[in-house]
């Protein structure tokens, strides 16, 4: 998983990937820390084609605050550059493998 270091980067990844996980954290979110590896783990094999990328809000706040993050940790999956899934504080992840799983199948169909 990347950690994107601006706001350009992040266009640039949405215009140009047709899938892009976005995992906004910060280093003193416990919750964040220990999600971000087991995203990566778990939906690096099962979705090949899915971008995923790490920004910390506690070095971006702006990003973050054009996102709309006021919590932590929040993920938000875009396909095609539309925001499809959006999920906020506690989430399962087995539901997001889920989420993903209906549109990515449906877009790699």
């Amino acid at each position: 998983m990347n950690q994107l270091e601006n706001q350009a980067q992040l266009d640039t990844l949405k215009r140009e990937k047709e899938a892009v996980l976005i995992l906004f954290g910060g280093a003193h979110c416990g919750v964040c820390q220990t999600i971000k590896p087991q995203i990566d783990e778990k939906f690096c094999h099962k979705f090949p084609d899915l971008e995923m990328v790490y920004i910390d809000c506690e070095q971006l706040q702006e990003v973050c605050a054009q996102h709309g993050v006021f919590s932590l940790p929040v993920v938000q999956v875009f396909f095609m550059g539309q925001k499809f899934i959006e999920e906020v504080r506690g989430f399962s992840l087995l539901a997001l493998e889920q989420e993903i799983n209906k549109v990515y199948a449906k877009m790699n169909a």
